[in-house]
């Protein structure tokens, strides 16, 4: 037995205008596939599917006469600001973090220097012999 799995959205089905009904009489809903051989894929399925027998209504969506909903593009456009937004920040973040580690790293250093003159200045000479 093939293990099928599907998510489904309430989006108006049409396929270039006309209107798709299944068996029941009922709008199909769009699905998304889970399966190994079509994995994301999209089709149209009954709203009934796995819930009552006897109808086994089935319609891949062509992704050319796929209508583009607003909702859709409004979250892809503000995914792709996202991900701009996002690489900015990455770069103020790394710049930021490279400038502390050679601040740190000029701080050791003149530490290292001041101390060194101090125990230059200090040393008593010991004459033990």
């Amino acid at each position: 037995m093939t293990a099928r799995s599907s998510t489904s959205s309430r989006i108006p089905s049409s396929s270039q205008g006309r209107l798709l009904l299944c068996s029941h009489g009922e709008k199909p809903v769009l699905r998304i596939s889970g399966t190994k051989e079509n994995p994301g894929r999209r089709f149209w399925g009954c709203v009934y599917f796995e819930v009552q027998e006897g109808c086994n209504f089935f319609r891949w969506v062509d992704p050319d006469t796929e209508v583009e909903y607003s909702e859709i593009a409004r979250l892809r456009k503000k995914l792709s600001m996202m991900k701009s937004r996002t690489k900015v920040a990455e770069w103020k973040l790394k710049f930021v973090a490279v400038l502390g580690f050679f601040g740190w790293v000029g701080f050791v250093c003149l530490l290292l220097q001041s101390w060194s003159k101090a125990t230059q200045q200090c040393l008593i000479p010991l004459n033990l012999v």
